[in-house]
């Protein structure tokens, strides 16, 4: 399985959060399942990190490479198709980072892997 983590989730596992559920932690850790950490992730922590709404250890442009190549989660690049699926994308969600990694999972046929309910109204694949 293609795992495509949402932000929070990537947080959360890495820093071992009890939030984090059982389930999303085994399925992380399967050698068999490809698991991803988009850029738009990236961007997220650190727009979030620089107005204060999220503490870190080390600066986010360290930090995240490094805990992403900790734990074996690859990242992945944002693609024109990708972008392009915002066309078809209905507006239910408004979070424009969360919009994007839905057009990431419907683009490249990834599982998304999340907590966020407006998430689910989207016809994506969800763990």
């Amino acid at each position: 399985m293609k795992l495509l983590l949402d932000t929070h989730i990537f947080l959360w596992y890495i820093s071992g959060d009890k939030q984090l559920p059982e389930k999303f932690k085994k399925e992380i850790r399967l050698q068999e399942n490809e698991v991803y950490l988009s850029a738009v992730s990236l961007w997220e922590i650190i727009v979030k990190y620089q107005l204060g709404k999220l503490s870190l250890p080390h600066s986010p442009e360290i930090y995240i490479p490094e805990q992403r190549e900790k734990h074996r989660i690859s990242s992945m690049i944002i693609t024109e198709q990708d972008i392009s699926e915002l066309l078809n994308l209905p507006p239910i969600h408004r979070d424009p980072f969360d919009r994007m990694l839905i057009c990431q999972a419907l683009s490249q046929d990834l599982t998304i892997v999340t907590v966020d309910g407006y998430i689910s109204q989207y016809p994506v694949d969800l763990l």
